[in-house]
């Protein structure tokens, strides 16, 4: 791999990182705390919307972003030819 394809690798990976940790703070710490007030007037399984999201959303949504960054990281080891297969 040349280093011009290196850093194009890494600058790519360090997008889809700062997208995703930047949706997990928006659902961890905008959903779970600032906007937990507007928030709970939503219900979701008896729980108000708010407190959901402090409690247990923001792990769910930690969960499933680990599965979107795998997705991710694979399809641009495929882009740059450096996949496992």
């Amino acid at each position: 791999m040349s280093n011009k394809s290196l850093q194009l690798y890494w600058k790519k990976n360090l997008r889809y990182l700062l997208i995703l940790l930047s949706i997990w703070f928006f659902v961890s710490y905008g959903c779970g705390i600032l906007f937990a007030e507007y928030l709970n007037q939503f219900s979701l399984g008896g729980f108000p919307l708010g407190f959901w999201f402090a409690q247990q959303g923001s792990i769910y949504v930690f969960v499933i972003l680990i599965f979107v960054y795998v997705y991710l990281m694979n399809q641009l080891d495929k882009e740059f030819d450096v996949n496992e297969d």
